[in-house]
């Protein structure tokens, strides 16, 4: 297989560490993913007091417990434990989840009855006990439950007790499952998730990125399982299948004696399933899903979206997959780019929710009496439209091949979607519209968007209009129209349109509105030169002469205007002679 077929990785930096051997012990810190090895020369250096059974630092790394026997733990201070609860039960194996603090302890006979314990803050809560249910086994057998076929682990905040169900308890399917149960802080433990393997062997499990990872053994694939992702529903628990075909983890490279490498790596799995790393000899490696292959493995664009943005490093992989299906090669359906444009939109209004929650409970002042209140977190799964304009829109419409009625349909699902999501659309995509319609001089459609108020009225659409008006006249009245509907400040379009060197649509707007009586000369001279236009700037010269004959019966500009260096300027250019004369009646 090439690279590309590969979704499933090792890290690119393992942890190496001596093998153990009967001097040193090894162990592995799941609470730290880490490797510990008490020696003689190790920074935390212990007495040699004989064997060392399992060796742990706290979370924090403030506290190292050593088990010498298998009923003693040493811990620094007082160098003892203090007793702070007890319960009295017929224990047949326990198992721990360092991230939750619980603790689940296999009871009954058939070992298959768990009682959860949580530890908080110096304190342990006893949690409501519930079974697992096993599969049938012959009369001649007696099932019990196996810690091997257990695991903790938290998947999208919640935390799961994972079950490995080597067969069906339904007749018509022999092959193995992994059935999840959800364990909240409060209530009962309850049957959530059943992942189908379709096959039967030695399995081992990881979650990566809040997904389930099984590994086969017999044929050294994997899957992944994605619970967020929609199932089969019965009434009780969701069935889920693999998102995507079995396939192996890309191997590994790893650096021998002299200039070689030994390629093929086959890692095996830590026993424990909450545990998020791959450990191979004397080697430790996190487990990693590559998401570029898995686009092209998930043909179906509305699933791939639904699976990638629940993943942590999406953006640039969502980006690129919104650029492929805007391609001539690969283009999508505008019912599948719809769907797409829809996913996305409303992470981002979940997001844009959020803050403003966030921003208003801030406002009234509710942070200081709650200190629990925070900002929410912007994901990768949040792109806002200056993300889809700038990666992906913004070439899209550039490409010559691509026909124009697509590219204007496209854009406008885009700005669909955002206005079925109430979220206020840029004026650079209305732009964007406006200047692909009149590329192809598609007039008559951009009327029509304004006209029905499919593009939304905005100060900055309105200064494009009116610098269209010398390739579609209707513009300028449209534009008027628009601002009129604004009732905004006719100052800061006027601003707008000169630092465009709009001077002349600067100019027809202000006499559209009336307000030409009252413009400074000066400003719009200043303007026309900066132009390099000198007919630009006698057309402006002349009608600020014009306006000065009419209000003061003189075409001089008075000593209060400071035009005298632009009269110097006109004169340089067209001679005194051009100069008005004053009219007299």
């Amino acid at each position: 297989m090439g690279e590309e077929d590969y979704y499933l990785e090792l890290c690119e930096r393992p942890v190496q560490f001596e093998k153990a051997n009967p001097v040193n012990c090894v162990f592995f810190d799941e609470a730290n993913k880490q490797v510990r090895r008490p020696a003689p020369s190790s920074p935390a250096r212990m007495d040699d007091k004989g064997e060392v059974k399992c060796i742990k630092f706290s979370l924090e790394n403030k506290i190292l417990a050593v088990q010498r026997t298998s009923k003693t733990v040493v811990l620094p201070e007082k160098r003892s434990l203090k007793l702070l609860k007890s319960h009295n039960l017929n224990v047949n194996w326990y198992m721990y989840c360092p991230e939750s603090a619980v603790i689940l302890l296999s009871t009954t006979v058939l070992e298959n009855v768990l009682q959860p314990f949580h530890f908080r803050a110096g304190t342990m809560s006893k949690l409501p006990k519930f079974e697992i249910e096993l599969p049938a086994a012959p009369k001649s057998t007696k099932p019990s439950l196996s810690e091997r076929d257990i695991a903790m682990a938290t998947v999208y905040g919640q935390l799961y007790v994972l079950f490995l169900r080597h067969h069906s308890r339904t007749s018509n399917s022999t092959g193995a499952e992994v059935v999840l149960y959800h364990l909240p802080r409060e209530g009962a433990c309850k049957k959530m998730h059943i992942l189908k393997l379709n096959r039967t062997g030695k399995f081992a499990l990881n979650v990566v990125d809040n997904l389930v990872v099984v590994h086969h053994q017999d044929t050294e694939t994997s899957v992944i399982f994605d619970i967020k992702l929609r199932g089969e529903f019965d009434g009780s628990v969701t069935f889920h299948h693999p998102v995507l075909p079995a396939r192996s983890i890309q191997p590994y490279q790893i650096p021998i004696a002299g200039n070689g490498f030994c390629r093929g790596v086959s890692a095996a799995v830590l026993p424990r399933g909450c545990v998020l790393t791959m450990i191979f000899g004397s080697y430790l490696w996190n487990l990693q899903v590559k998401l570029e292959p898995i686009v092209n493995l998930l043909p179906d664009k509305g699933r791939l979206m639904d699976f990638l943005l629940q993943r942590k490093e999406c953006k640039m992989v969502i980006l690129s997959v919104c650029s492929q299906m805007l391609s001539e090669s690969d283009r999508a359906s505008l019912p599948v780019i719809a769907t797409v444009f829809d996913k996305l939109n409303h992470e981002y209004k979940k997001y844009l929710d959020a803050e403003q929650s966030y921003a208003m409970a801030v406002e009234a002042g509710q942070s200081r009496s709650s200190p629990l209140l925070k900002r929410p977190v912007r994901t990768q799964a949040v792109l806002d439209q200056s993300d889809v304009y700038t990666h992906v829109l913004s070439a899209f419409v550039e490409k010559k091949e691509m026909p124009h009625k697509f590219v204007i349909a496209v854009l406008m699902e885009y700005i669909r979607s955002l206005n079925q999501f109430q979220i206020a659309v840029q004026h650079y995509l209305h732009e964007l519209v406006i200047k692909t319609l009149v590329q192809h001089n598609l007039f008559y459609m951009l009327h029509q968007f304004l006209q029905y108020h499919v593009l939304s009225d905005s100060k900055p659409l309105a200064c494009l209009l009116l610098s269209l008006e010398s390739f579609y006249p209707p513009a300028h009245q449209l534009s008027l129209d628009m601002l009129k509907r604004l009732s905004t400040a006719n100052d800061e379009i006027v601003e707008v349109l000169l630092s465009k060197h709009q001077v002349l649509a600067a100019l027809r707007f202000i006499r559209g509105i009336g307000g030409h009586d009252n413009i400074s000369a000066r400003k719009f001279l200043d303007a026309a030169k900066q132009t390099e236009d000198n007919m630009l700037f006698y057309t402006i010269f002349r009608f600020f002469e014009q306006r000065n004959q009419r209000l003061r019966g003189s075409p001089n500009f008075t000593p209060g205007e400071h035009c005298e260096e632009h009269v110097a300027f006109f004169k340089q250019i067209f001679g005194d002679q051009a100069l008005m004369r004053p009219t007299t009646f």
